[in-house]
């Protein structure tokens, strides 16, 4: 290393001498350093342009100008780059280091402002022009002079980077500049106050922003050294705790001592000691983990809290599971794993957008609502599926006591936490999915209703502080994502659906039927029935046979029974094919067709019944909606002589028997415009009844109205109903046709047995949406807004 003193090269120059400021000096930018008048700056100069500039400088009067970057992260700063405002500065040493750079130490001297810049290669010159300090002397002055100089002490006492010798120093100067310059220098301070400090020519304005400077580095540094403090009191506290314990079993350990009961204590102490408690969690667990310190093993309420103690710990209070909220990975899971039902599956994915765009945003409470066998709860494993969630099914279907929702108290003999709680900690997160099965079933009786305990589960503004009667201290069940199911809406308590959003299954079309059994049903059976792909195959037509003939729901778990039942029975081949040693000869590929269908099945469980019910007059074919999907529905009606008496049976509800009346009396009052040739006293000389079959089923609704007119209207002038048409909706005294609800449903049952045609209300057309539209090609709607236009299109043409 080649040292270079002050006197090696040039004229003499007495450094940190307040000489007269040339007008021009070259300019040496720093990067990230801010030069301060009346301090030695240390620099590390390793760009070509900056060493070519010291080595000038050294051979000249050695004065130079030191202007901090306004952007530090430029390596070769220009003019525009530079602040206006630096410092006179004169090298007093120089030492060159072996890799080519250069260490200076400059001493800083006036404080100088750029007015002109007269050059930029090989390095920057600048016109300068001094700025004098201004200083009026002023007692207010001398205070502020002393408020800093008291400040800066009491700082160096609590910050140990800054030496004690700093205080002494600060207390001996008289200058009120010299004192700005030296405490800047030696305070770590971002660089542009630094920088605005250097500007500031009013020595009694430096000194009031540096006070304030001050104050809050002093606040700073108390506030740090509260919390060291307090952290290291923590520290303390637990180290002796740990001494302490280790010293007490090893002295049990040297008496051969062993105490269960205190080394059950130890290990739930642990366990608590390692999870996220919230505060009033923690203070709970640590009384009652006190009181079972204290406890004998013997007392009878040691294991109700080490049970207590068990359950706190097991829950998962800081353990959560990242969501996976790639739409397009949920769109292909949901592809995957159902067919077709596009706006369920459009809803998710918009309940997913949502979470993605506001992870923190109150989430819905979903609920499937839909006959059985439509794919209610897997669709709720899918969801959880797609969003990488824990999947855990509830089922809550004839639960009638509170205490399976929210628990027991611990002052019960064999207590424990309600379903919910069990739940999350069967999950291991705080944030599963639950999927809560059968809710419209939940009953009430004199211990309780569980569906109003479950309202403060599904309720967003309720359940984040969810107490279980067990714990007894709040759990956050507001990231938990909830998905209902049920069949029977009206069965759903109005304040509990109130918090739910409806999305509705209505079922599957018979082409949607083929293509579930192709893609899922026909693999999943045959993988579950041991056999292989290349063993057997079962053709459209033979599924279509299945489907019409041996099954009649909305849904597909019968269907996939029966097709459980082929496989089993191809099975049965192939195992009774293998030999007593275990060896077999590969089995043929065995092919399903129509025929052997009914060979393995046995015969059809369902024939089309519409066209021979309705071959004599007072026959027509309604379209019902049940909890298990649509249905048709005979209305029969008959006459016999008597004296005008109506008869209902059938086990109607007082909706259908009004409905009964009020058709009865709009085909009185038409019945010359229905019927011209019927005598004037037919309805006095007859008694009338009508009967819907199936009397051992309760049937009620505000759908059957225009089935009924229809069907006595068929009856009293002798014109059948078209075998090929089935309607539905009310009838009001005037003849209008009132809307119903669930049209798809009815619809999809209409398909089922045959009909082609189908009478709905006007009111209803745009419900027709919800139908597929392969569906709606195939049959014909007929919009009705009154009675008259249903007749004109049920009833057969005169002979």
């Amino acid at each position: 290393m080649i040292e270079i003193s002050s006197e090696g090269a040039g004229r003499p120059v007495e450094v940190g001498a307040r000489n007269r400021v040339p007008e021009l000096l070259p300019v040496l930018p720093l990067r990230e350093a801010v030069p301060l008048p009346d301090t030695l700056t240390p620099l590390a100069i390793g760009q070509e342009r900056s060493i070519q500039l010291v080595n000038d400088v050294l051979a000249g009067d050695r004065l130079l100008v030191m202007v901090a970057s306004r952007r530090p992260e430029l390596e070769a700063p220009g003019p525009e780059d530079l602040y206006d405002v630096g410092v006179v500065g004169a090298v007093a040493r120089m030492l060159k280091v072996p890799d080519g750079t250069l260490r200076v130490l400059v001493q800083g001297a006036q404080r100088v402002r750029l007015t002109h810049w007269e050059r930029e290669t090989p390095y920057l010159v600048a016109r300068v022009l001094e700025l004098p300090d201004v200083v009026r002397e002023s007692p207010e002055l001398t205070a502020l002079m002393r408020n800093v100089q008291e400040t800066f002490m009491r700082i160096v006492e609590r910050v140990p980077y800054l030496p004690e010798e700093l205080q002494t120093a600060v207390a001996n100067i008289d200058d009120p500049s010299a004192l700005t310059h030296l405490i800047a220098g030696s305070l770590r301070m971002p660089s542009e106050e630094r920088q605005a400090l250097l500007e500031e020519a009013d020595v009694a304005r430096r000194l009031r922003r540096l006070a304030e400077l001050l104050a809050r580095e002093l606040e700073v540094i108390t506030i740090g050294t509260q919390i060291q403090d307090q952290v290291q009191s923590e520290i303390d506290k637990g180290q002796r705790e740990y001494v302490l314990r280790q010293q007490l079993k090893t002295i049990q350990a040297e008496l051969g001592e062993f105490d269960e009961s205190a080394e059950e204590a130890r290990e739930l102490r642990e366990q608590l000691a390692d999870l996220e408690l919230p505060e009033e969690v923690r203070k709970q667990a640590d009384r009652e983990l006190r009181r079972l310190e204290q406890l004998p093993a013997q007392a009878a309420e040691h294991g109700v809290i080490r049970t207590y103690l068990e359950w706190i710990a097991s829950l998962p209070w800081d353990t959560a599971t990242e969501d996976d909220l790639d739409l397009a990975h949920a769109r292909e899971v949901l592809d995957a794993d159902h067919y077709d039902i596009e706006q369920v599956k459009d809803r998710i994915l918009e309940f997913l957008a949502v979470r993605k765009l506001k992870p923190d945003a109150r989430g819905t409470i979903l609920c499937f609502a839909g006959p059985p066998g439509v794919g209610k709860t897997s669709l709720g494993r899918s969801v959880a599926r797609a969003l990488g969630r824990r999947f855990e099914r509830i089922s809550v279907g004839g639960v009638r006591d509170e205490a399976e929702i929210r628990g027991h108290r611990r002052t019960y003999i064999g207590a424990m936490p309600g379903t919910i709680i069990r739940a999350v900690r069967d999950a291991g997160s705080n944030n599963p999915l639950f999927m809560i099965d059968e809710i419209d079933k939940m009953g009430s009786d004199f211990r309780g209703d569980p569906s109003s305990a479950m309202l403060e589960v599904l309720d967003p503004e309720q359940n984040s502080t969810f107490r279980d009667h067990y714990l007894d201290v709040p759990f956050d069940l507001s990231r938990v994502i909830f998905i209902c199911t049920a069949n029977d809406l009206d069965r759903v308590p109005g304040p509990l659906r109130d918090r739910m959003e409806i999305i509705q299954l209505a079922g599957y079309t018979e082409d949607e039927k083929l293509q579930i059994a192709k893609r899922y049903l026909v693999p999943r059976q045959i993988e579950r029935n041991g056999l292989r792909r290349s063993w057997l195959s079962i053709g459209d037509r033979a599924l279509r046979r299945v489907i019409a003939d041996y099954t009649r729901e909305a849904g597909v778990r019968q269907l996939e029974r029966e097709l459980g039942t082929i496989c089993r029975k191809v099975a049965r081949g192939v195992a009774e094919s293998v030999g007593a040693d275990g060896t077999a000869a590969k089995p043929d590929r065995t092919a399903i067709t129509p025929e052997r269908v009914r060979e393995l099945l046995g015969r059809p469980r369902f024939h089309p019944d519409v066209q021979r019910r309705t071959q004599g007059p007072g026959v027509a074919t309604g379209l019902a909606w049940t909890p298990v999907g649509g249905d048709v529905l005979f209305i029969e009606a008959s006459s016999t002589p008597g004296k005008g008496h109506l008869v209902l049976t059938g086990q109607l509800g007082d909706v259908m028997k009004e409905s009964a009346q009020a058709a009865l009396t709009w085909v009185k009052a038409h019945a010359h415009e229905i019927a011209p040739d019927l005598p004037g006293a037919w309805f006095a000389d007859h008694d009338l009844h009508v009967h819907v079959p199936a009397g051992a089923t309760p049937k009620d609704g505000p759908s059957a109205g225009i089935t009924m007119a229809t069907a006595l209207a068929s009856l009293i002038t002798g014109r059948c109903v078209r075998d090929d048409v089935a309607m539905t909706g009310e009838i009001t005294l005037t003849g209008q046709v009132l809307p119903i609800g669930g049209l798809k449903e009815k619809v999809l049952a209409a398909q089922r047995n045959g009909v082609r045609t189908v009478i709905a209300p006007a009111l209803n057309e745009a419900d027709v949406e919800d139908v597929p539209e392969h569906l709606r090609r195939r049959l014909a709607f007929v919009w009705v807004t009154e009675i008259g236009e249903v007749l004109a299109a049920a009833l057969q043409s005169p002979a």
